[in-house]
């Protein structure tokens, strides 16, 4: 395998929910513009690709029939939606042409999936995927279908044994989750925001999958607050250990940036760089694992639109391209100049927010600490899920 797959349309933007929603499909264009500003996706061995809208025979290898016939019958006229389905509402507006749009993303990460499984590519990135609300009969948090779901579901029928799933959103990957409940094929990986403080209020330690996948769900719900060093705790306190043991075939994620401090939407506080660090470590988990590198990274929710979301996904696809970017890096003038011309907003003048300060998140294996409210969320995870996989909660 060689090389790295970036999947793009134009037609991404027309997932739109309207003016004043908080998922405005400018956070994909100006990522795409920032990527391309910093020369990421000018290199022999990155290929953009084109998308090809998934089929109502992929969709259904997800969602109920009668699910996919109301969403095409509100995109064609949005006036039809009653909320019955989920969209309608006021999280997930019916729009026209929702169905097109929705399905489009869908395809890019089928696109995905499929040239990582084929050994095409080694990584591809599709920052319009991480729709993980969604149901398999109704749209949910701003997700209409379940891009994800349905990528793995088209890994399995290519043959993969075990999928690793990893989110990083500030909210529980309750749809993902959901569908592969009692598919122990498939370990759900969900570092979240408490559902105690935050949609979809669910994903606690307990929640560990069903009747014929006990341990297969795994949840860390964080504590309003979260910062950098406990965010990165977390991952390291919880994840490798069980990508160890699961050994999976490939890993797919899921890198929704509503974690960060200024995100409008959630109460975590990690910086970009924190995510990058993250993004890193899900990269060498793909190398280093029995995954033999195969990785498929996804965008999610994220609705500080310019400060933000451009710069997270741009380090996502910095990483996965071989090419990190260092957050000391200056963001292109002609990106900046694009923001306030058309946002009339000041950018962000470098790709990172923590002008070059270290972050420290400590070792697991030198004890945790009960008083601390991060550690104690790490441990109750570990509780749940770690014995069922053979491992110790209290080492490392």
């Amino acid at each position: 395998m060689t090389g790295s797959l970036v999947m793009w349309d134009d037609r991404y933007t027309a997932y739109d929910f309207g003016p004043g929603h908080p998922m405005h499909p400018s956070r994909l264009d100006l990522t795409y513009r920032l990527a391309r500003g910093l020369g990421l996706l000018d290199h022999d061995d990155v290929e953009v690709r084109a998308v090809v809208p998934a089929t109502d025979e992929q969709l259904l290898t997800v969602h109920d029939p009668e699910f996919v016939a109301a969403v095409k019958e509100a995109s064609a006229d949005p006036s039809a939606a009653t909320g019955q389905f989920g969209f309608g509402t006021e999280d997930t507006p019916a729009f026209a042409g929702m169905h097109e749009a929705t399905a489009l993303a869908v395809g890019a990460t089928l696109g995905a999936c499929e040239a990582v499984w084929s050994g095409e590519v080694r990584h591809a990135v599709n920052i319009a995927g991480g729709l993980h609300h969604a149901m398999p009969g109704a749209s949910s948090g701003f997700c209409v279908y379940n891009d994800i779901a349905v990528g793995i579901r088209r890994l399995q029928e290519l043959g993969a044994a075990r999928v690793l799933y990893l989110d990083l959103d500030a909210h529980h990957g309750d749809g993902v989750e959901r569908i592969f409940w009692n598919d122990d094929r498939v370990l759900t990986v969900s570092l979240h925001e408490t559902g105690r403080a935050l949609f979809p209020g669910t994903g606690f330690p307990g929640d560990t999958g069903g009747p014929q996948a006990r341990d297969s769900a795994v949840n860390v719900a964080l504590p309003p607050g979260t910062g950098d060093e406990g965010w990165l705790r977390a991952f390291q306190a919880v994840v490798p250990q069980l990508a160890r043991a699961f050994r999976p075939d490939v890993v797919v994620s899921q890198h929704g940036c509503d974690c960060h401090y200024s995100d409008p939407l959630a109460h975590l506080s990690v910086s970009v760089d924190g995510m990058a660090t993250a993004t890193r470590w899900v990269r060498e988990l793909a190398e280093d694992s029995t995954a033999g590198g195969r990785w498929v990274a996804l965008g999610g929710g994220g609705y500080e639109l310019v400060g933000v979301v451009p710069r997270a996904w741009t380090h996502v696809i910095g990483v996965a391209t071989g090419r990190p970017v260092d957050p000391a890096t200056p963001t292109p003038q002609e990106w900046r100049d694009h923001v306030y011309d058309v946002y009339d907003r000041e950018a962000p003048e470098l790709m990172g927010d923590r002008d070059g300060r270290p972050i420290s998140y400590g070792d697991w294996h030198q004890g945790y600490h009960p008083e601390d409210p991060v550690d104690s969320a790490i441990m109750a995870t570990r509780r749940a899920v770690f014995p069922g996989w053979g491992l110790d909660p209290y080492l490392d």
